[in-house]
């Protein structure tokens, strides 16, 4: 059924970017005030229709009924430079994980031959491993490695954790193979419903239960041979943030340094959703949780400043780039509540890395943790002029830095160092 909400109040204007082929890493406009710095007050007065949301009805064995209105083609723009084949392919839903592994798998070598610096500058000696796991709860888990060169054993291990939409397996794939030629075992996972892992495609039933997915997964990846008596890191971008940070508070202990890339960690206050619509809203995920809603304004400008690698960003065709999920959007929205009641308690050693430009996730929020975390070894570092996507959009030579501060820091704190 087809639902159209007309709502006072305007806690989803800043959402992703309409469903181009276009992926913004750790995209989470939801938390950065926006550029017209609309507020609560001001969306109430324009009486801004602010969400449009298809649901489908299902059985209580959550099967598709009968009922169910047919999908709607997403659209998607068109790439240039490949074939009509593969621009047919790319086109097609990617709600399952099946459909994402193959057109993964149809875009590797397009990959290969893209002009940026993370595909054109990342070594060639690096030994990578591609795996699936089930884990405890039944769900079918994608995970990659990237180890040293032979010969060379690891100064420590990093595990990431990746932004809203997005996958471990193509910017990051440059970002890690240049972070494991410094010496460094790296690895990374995608969370169920995103990337190659299973699950409905940027489908968030729970923070908490993604949380937990992670916790476990890398966990057992702990357990490996290699990785005995190393010592463990996490990096976050993004949304990615927010997990990291997530995973640190629950499991304090099992992590030696925390490492954050335009983390997505408190909401500004202009744009929280007051208590009476955040309580609609959850209300209306529970009735329609994988309802899609349609957002306002395309954010690919403000995340990456170099026009010419936001056009290689289209190219991460698995990425999730349709409208976000009731369900997503309040678990979110809960999360970052969760997180910023608890950064008092932030007590691995931290570095947090920022583009003082960043329109999408707000610097002024990354000072913010700075300032409540506990732990007395913290570092930020704001760089002049920079979006949201400063290891990925930025010009060459401060991708290059990023990535650089981001090995001398795990340099600085690794035992074997």
């Amino acid at each position: 059924m087809a639902i159209s909400l007309r709502l006072q109040y305007s806690c989803l204007i800043q959402y992703p970017p309409p469903p181009t082929r276009r992926s913004l890493i750790g995209r989470s406009s939801l938390l950065a005030p926006p550029t017209s710095r609309l507020t609560w007050q001001s969306a109430k007065r324009s009486g801004m229709i602010v969400a449009n949301v298809t649901a489908t009805g299902r059985d209580s064995n959550g099967k598709n009924s009968k009922k169910k209105k047919k999908k709607e083609e997403v659209k998607k723009g068109k790439l240039e430079g490949v074939s009509e084949e593969l621009n047919l392919l790319a086109s097609q839903s990617l709600d399952w994980a099946p459909t994402r592994r193959r057109v993964r798998t149809a875009f590797l070598e397009v990959q290969k031959n893209l002009d940026h610096v993370l595909f054109k500058m990342a070594p060639k000696d690096i030994q990578m491993e591609e795996t699936y796991e089930t884990n405890s709860k039944g769900v079918e888990i994608f995970w990659k490695s990237w180890l040293p060169p032979v010969g060379i054993f690891p100064k420590a291990a990093l595990f990431f954790c990746h932004g809203y939409g997005d996958t471990c397996t193509f910017f990051f794939d440059g970002i890690a193979k240049q972070i494991a030629h410094a010496g460094y075992a790296v690895y990374a996972m995608d969370y169920p419903g995103f990337g190659l892992s299973y699950g409905l495609h940027g489908y968030i039933a729970s923070f908490d239960g993604m949380v937990d997915h992670v916790i476990e997964q890398y966990n057992r990846i702990k357990g490996r041979k290699e990785l005995q008596g190393l010592q463990h890191f996490l990096l976050g971008q993004s949304m990615g943030g927010a997990v990291a940070l997530k995973v640190h508070l629950k499991r304090p202990a099992d992590w030696d340094g925390v490492l954050l890339v335009a983390p997505m960690c408190k909401i500004a206050e202009d744009v929280t959703p007051p208590g009476p619509v955040l309580k609609a809203l959850s209300f209306l995920s529970v009735l329609m949780p994988e309802a899609k809603l349609f957002p306002q304004k395309d954010l690919g400008d403000l995340a990456f400043r170099d026009p010419s690698k936001l056009k290689i960003a289209e190219f991460n065709v698995i990425s999730y780039s349709d409208q976000m999920r009731l369900r997503t959007a309040v678990e979110l929205i809960k999360a970052t509540q969760d997180i910023e009641s608890k950064l008092d308690k932030v007590s691995s050693p931290l570095l947090i890395l920022h583009g003082a430009a960043d329109k999408v996730t707000d610097p002024h929020v990354s000072q913010y943790l700075y300032d409540k975390a506990s732990t007395h070894d913290k570092t930020l570092k704001l760089y002049d002029e920079g979006y949201h996507s400063i290891l990925e959009g930025e010009p060459d030579d401060r991708i290059a830095a990023v990535i650089a501060d981001i090995i001398s820091w795990l340099d600085s704190h690794s035992s074997t160092n």
